[in-house]
Formats: structure tokens, sequence, C-alpha cells
């Protein structure tokens, strides 16, 4: 679908009650022309000719949808990998890895090209396991088969021995036992497993893409861990034109970004708008789930440890110097930061630059800390979803402070500008899912988690939305269609939100109807 289009008989969130035309008077007729929303008028208010026409009977239209933080081919190759997430022991994913290997033995699976692939595993949580992963539980259950099995949060990986040697790794960490690997070493295996050939992970992105559309995503900011200009510049020329896409570029990178003229903001040539250079990220430090969050406080049962109050990666005059390398060159700043006293010094490191940028999860904060993201102009970019996933390991982690874990609505009440992400692969790329998080605080009929902390659908919408929330002419048509008023129904069917239509720019890229 190209051209100039009608969108006839729809609704705008929060104008009507639910029920097909129930109050009669609410219905709108929305005209796309070049691209843009170029008329929102009563329904049959003088709807133009020769326009093709949509019969939306009463469904509401929204904004598309972004999900602010994303490692897209990661996501991609999701499926292509094996679910350890349901595992509730070392011993259970051990187990699951032992069933799985026999299965793709008996097809023959394992073997390609004349070697013996990994067996890949993602989505592991061992922070309240009552064992702990090791090489040998592996190694018992894989042979000679190399197995490295990615945690759900992405900052570890655990490898048995076949997997060491493949990598080079001789798999002892200080604090960690063998074969299990955190931050920069974890992150270096998974670059390597991401060397497939670009035709499979591209094919496997395209897949993905259409899955995103039809949730209603026109949008993604892509923080995949490698240089993704080339990677994003290929799919465009090869025809991935689904989603809007802006990059992230990475300290390991930034010579190279500088040295080519990239600038946060600027399309890549060859695109058609769709491809933009986007943030230079930083990860400062690690994870809740790996207790490498880095935290004024130690951790429950690592006291007197090497890293008990987590790990700083990037200490704070480093980071300081980054940011205003990458500012003059003109990429804007994402730091990532997890623990409270990482988010402290993150912030001095905007407050010392003197500009603003984006602080990527915040998960944990100090209560003196939560007003500076409004005057200092810092973007919380945050991952609801993290804290359905997190809630008892943060009971068990950081009891006593949880009131200020994942504090959207304190950080709204105080003025910081939402954006809200999934992380995927660690929660689903899905911004219905992500806004349900945000709104209830709740999954699965458990009681809501620190509802304080909930925030308005008003503001989750808007924070989903490029801060849009609604339907204006003059905006790019970049439009989803929808069943019910996300506005009005719970969390749950926010979760589950049925998606008729989407559109990129006045571009169907996903219908239902």
């Amino acid at each position: 679908m190209t051209g100039d289009l009608l969108l006839a008989g729809g609704r705008l969130p929060g104008s009507t009650s639910e029920g097909r035309f129930s109050d009669g008077g609410a219905a709108v007729d929305i005209v796309i022309a070049d691209g843009e929303i170029a008329v929102i008028s009563p329904a049959g208010d003088g709807a133009p000719k020769g326009f093709e026409r949509i019969e939306l009977d009463g469904r509401w239209v929204v904004p598309g949808l972004w999900d602010n933080h994303v490692h897209f081919t990661s996501w991609a190759a999701v499926a292509q990998r094996l679910d350890v997430a349901a595992a509730r022991s070392a011993a259970e994913a051990a187990t699951l890895v032992g069933e799985a290997e026999r299965s793709e033995a008996a097809r023959g699976a394992s073997e390609h090209g004349g070697d013996v692939h990994p067996l890949i595993g993602i989505g592991f949580r061992d922070a309240l396991w009552p064992d702990e992963p090791s090489a040998a539980l592996l190694d018992a259950v894989s042979g000679s088969r190399p197995v490295v099995l990615i945690s759900a949060d992405l900052h570890c990986c655990w490898l048995n021995t076949a997997a060491l040697r493949r990598f080079g790794l001789d798999g002892d960490q200080a604090g960690s036992p063998r074969g299990v690997l955190r931050e920069e070493p974890a992150f270096a295996v998974q670059r390597a497993l991401g060397d497939l050939p670009d035709e499979l992970t591209d094919a496997w992105a395209l897949d993905a893409a259409r899955a995103a559309a039809a949730r209603g995503v026109v949008g993604v900011v892509d923080l995949e861990m490698t240089w993704n200009a080339t990677t994003w510049a290929r799919r465009a020329a090869n025809g991935h034109d689904l989603l809007r896409v802006e990059f992230g570029v990475y300290p390991q990178h930034l010579e190279r970004a500088i040295a080519e003229g990239l600038r946060s903001g600027e399309a890549l040539d060859g695109t058609g708008g769709l491809v933009q250079v986007g943030p230079f990220k930083v990860i400062t430090d690690g994870s809740l789930n790996t207790r490498t969050a880095y935290c004024f406080d130690e951790y429950p049962g690592l006291e007197g440890q090497p890293h008990s109050r987590g790990l700083l990666t990037v200490p704070p005059k480093e980071l300081r110097a980054l940011l205003l390398r990458a500012r003059e060159a003109g990429l804007v700043p994402a730091v990532h930061a997890i623990g409270d006293h990482a988010n402290r010094l993150v912030l001095d490191a905007f407050e010392a630059l003197g500009a603003g940028g984006s602080l990527e999860h915040a998960q944990l904060l100090a209560e003196t800390d939560i007003p500076r993201f409004a005057r200092l102009g810092v973007t919380a970019s945050v991952q609801p979803e993290h804290a359905m996933d997190d809630r008892d390991v943060a009971d068990r982690y950081w009891a006593g402070r949880t009131g200020l874990a994942f504090a959207l609505e304190s950080l709204r009440a105080a003025g910081a500008t939402l954006a809200l992400g999934s992380d995927a692969p660690v929660a689903p790329l899905d911004p219905w899912v992500t806004m349900a998080a945000a709104v209830g605080r709740s999954r699965n009929g458990r009681e809501p988690w620190h509802p304080e902390q909930r925030i308005p659908a008003t503001a989750a919408l808007a924070a989903s939305t490029r801060g849009r929330g609604s339907v204006r002419t003059g905006d790019l048509a970049d439009l989803a269609v929808i069943e019910h008023d996300p506005l009005t129904v719970g969390s749950d069917a926010l979760r589950t939100m049925p998606v008729a239509l989407t559109l990129l720019g006045g571009r169907e890229t996903h219908s239902a109807l």
C-alpha cells in the first residue's frame, strides 16, 4: 500500500467508551497524503475522493510504537536457540541441554559443514538457583560438543570445556566457577557466536521485523554490540523496509564512526531515511541477576569478596573522556547503568559534560538522584518488563531498597522524560508487554510489585511513541490500529493487545484487516 489513504471510522484513545460507535459522534476519518497525516475530521465529513479507503469499523488509532532499546540481531537469533528460561536450577538447565543434544544428534543437526557447531541456549537466570553452574555440569551431558548458554540479561555465559577450548579460554574468573564468564569475557563470546553468514542473520532479522510490525512497531533503537552501520545499510539495500532503525555505536568503534562522519540523527545514504545513526553506547556496570550491577551496598552472601558491590566496568574519568569525545563529534550518549552507585556516577558524568543523553536501565536509584534526570536533561530509558522478571531477585539482593528499583512513577513525577523499551532478547520486543508492565507492575496473576511505581497509561503510551501519545495532523503517518482503547483497558489486556494494521509513513507493514 502506497500513496494517498483514508482511514475511515476510527477512534482516538480516550475519546469514547468501549463499543462500536456507541456514542455516534466520536468516530473520525484520518486522511494520509505524502506519508503524513493531512486531516483528522469527524467520520464522513467531506472525505476526499480518489483516496484508497480502509474501513476501521471503530477500531482505535495510535501513533506507531517504538522499542527504545533492543539488540536486534540477538533477538532475531532467539528463535534458533535453545530456551532454558524455565530452568530453576543448574541441574535442570543441564538436563535441557542433554535433551536438546540427543534430539539434534538423532537428526544429525549438530553437523555443520563438517564441523560440530555449538549448541547455544539462552535465558537462564541463576541468581536464585540452589546450585552453581559449572563447565563440569555441562560436560556430563554434552561430551565433545561445544555448549554455550547465555543468561537472560546477556551479562553472563556458561560454557562447557569443549566451548572453552573452541574460544581459546581457560574458563577461570575470580569469584566464578570454571566455565562461567561475566561481563566483557561473556560479551566477547557472544560477539564470536554472532559471526555468521550475513544472508542467514539478515533473513532472521527480516522475520523479526515482520513480527515487530505485527505488534504495531514502527521503529527500534538497535544497540547490538557490533558495527551496525554496515549491517543496516546492507539490510536496507536488500529490501528491509519494515522498521525505522537508529543504531548505536560502541566505544570500540568510536574512532571509526568519527572518521566516517557519523552523527546522531543523520540518515545513512541509500536507506531511504529509514536508517539513522543513533546514540553512543557505553556500558558502565553489570546486571542484577549476574550480581555485577555496581551498588553502594554489598550483595548478601558476597560480603568481603572481590566485587561484592558489583563491577564498575568504566571508571568515571574514562567515562567522562568518552562522552566528551562523542559529544564533540555529534554523537548523543546512551549510558548503561543498573546499580545505584553506577547511576550516581553516570549522572555525575552527564553533569560534568553539561549536556544530556539517555541513561539506559536506571534500575536502582538513590532518592536524591531521581530529580537529577530532569534537571540534567537526561532521558530515563527504562525496561519495565525487567521488573517483572527481576522482582524476586531484587527482593533478595536489594532487600530494603526495592521501593527505588524500577522507580518509573518517581522519575515521571520528578519531571524526567521516560523512554520505554525491552532490551530484547532480555524481554520480548513487544511494546504492549512493556506498557503492561509499566501500568500494572504485575504478571501472571501476582500481586503488583511496588504498585506505587505504576505509571498512567497515557504516560506509558507517550513513552512508547517518542512522546507523541496521540495522533496529530502534520505527523508522519506512522500508525497502529488496535482493537481496544489502550487508555481504558487493564494491564492484562494491554499485554495481549490485538493489532489490526501498522503503517510506516502511510505504507502498510502489517495488516490483519
